[in-house]
């Protein structure tokens, strides 16, 4: 069977392909601007693109249009109007070429495409990314929040600070390059209450610390306390649900100095680290395609009026009957 996936959910319009075997295309086209994301400015590069992202898609995976046999979008959590892009042209293609459709939950299909290609069994997962950081662990029939951020989320955070530098959006590789040229740490808020986590006044403290100190120094710290309270964070998670796997996605899973962190914590557990392939960490759209899979080979089915765009779904939301 194969799925194509549309994913849409902030900044990035993505088209992947997968069969039950493998990823066979995964193209991505994203929105950039000077002054973080414009929902509406997004969601018209979401339509201006998605024709010829699809078309390169079918062309990198060798398959025509009526070869594909599902479906799937992102259904939320994100921004209204990018979602609205994504669900409008999941629906016309699926009419068109009279094939199911499945609406996904973005966040689960970062872990699902996670384990799907780094063959993780039963993982805690540290999802970072834009607007999104929470610590998720299988139980019960659902992906439950074990921790998460209590304000925003660590790559939006990175972006506001990257605002203050100059720097344009997104900015992750050149937060990170600043970061590794630091040599001094300088005391930070560092905000974690149980298991959840706070990223503002870190932000705010960190703005001010420019006034005074180098970029290289303020981002090298700010950073460094930012993954420190995640590693912290899912360190416990991984005690307490007894798991011995840690799975690292999300945009800012791309990040060198997070991944040695989350790599020493594991070592000193005895545990094993898995990240997937960088262009199946950042939103993309054969995480949604093979999310969309999943739940159709184990049962699930949408009519066209049953696919309502969900801004606010909570990844422990999802009834989780595939694991």
């Amino acid at each position: 069977m194969i799925s194509l996936g549309i994913e849409g959910t902030a900044h990035t319009l993505g088209v992947g392909i997968v069969s039950e075997e493998c990823v066979l295309s995964n193209v991505t086209d994203s929105y950039c601007s000077d002054g973080g994301i414009h929902p509406r400015e997004a969601a018209d590069h979401h339509a201006n693109v998605i024709g010829s992202v699809m078309g390169k898609s079918l062309s990198e995976a060798g398959i025509k249009k009526d070869e594909v046999d599902l479906i799937s979008f992102s259904m939320g959590p994100g921004l209204g109007p990018c979602l609205r892009i994504v669900a409008s042209a999941a629906r016309s293609l699926s009419i068109n070429l009279n094939v199911p459709i499945i609406g996904v939950n973005h966040c689960v299909a970062h872990v699902e495409i996670g384990r799907f290609t780094t063959r993780a069994k039963d993982p805690v997962t540290l999802y970072v990314s834009g607007g999104n950081t929470q610590i998720l662990a299988y139980a019960e029939g659902k992906y439950r929040v074990f921790g998460e951020t209590l304000d925003v989320g660590i790559g939006n955070m990175q972006d506001t600070f990257g605002r203050e530098l100059g720097i344009g959006f997104p900015c992750g590789k050149q937060i990170d390059d600043l970061s590794s040229k630091g040599r001094n740490y300088l005391q930070l808020p560092y905000t974690i209450k149980g298991m959840d986590f706070s990223f503002s006044g870190l932000l705010t403290e960190s703005i001010k610390k420019l006034k005074t100190n180098s970029q290289e120094d303020v981002t090298f710290s700010l950073m460094e306390t930012a993954y420190s309270l995640v590693v912290e964070a899912s360190e416990r998670a991984m005690s307490h649900t007894e798991k011995n796997e840690l799975l690292l996605t999300g945009g800012v899973a791309s990040s060198k100095r997070l991944k040695e962190m989350c790599s020493t914590m594991c070592v000193e557990r005895d545990a094993t680290l898995f990240v997937p392939p960088p262009p199946l960490c950042r939103d993309n759209g054969a995480m949604i395609a093979y999310q969309g899979l999943l739940e159709y080979s184990n049962g699930k089915r949408m009519e066209i009026e049953d696919t309502i765009i969900k801004q606010k779904w909570r990844t422990d939301e999802v009834e989780v009957n595939w694991v």
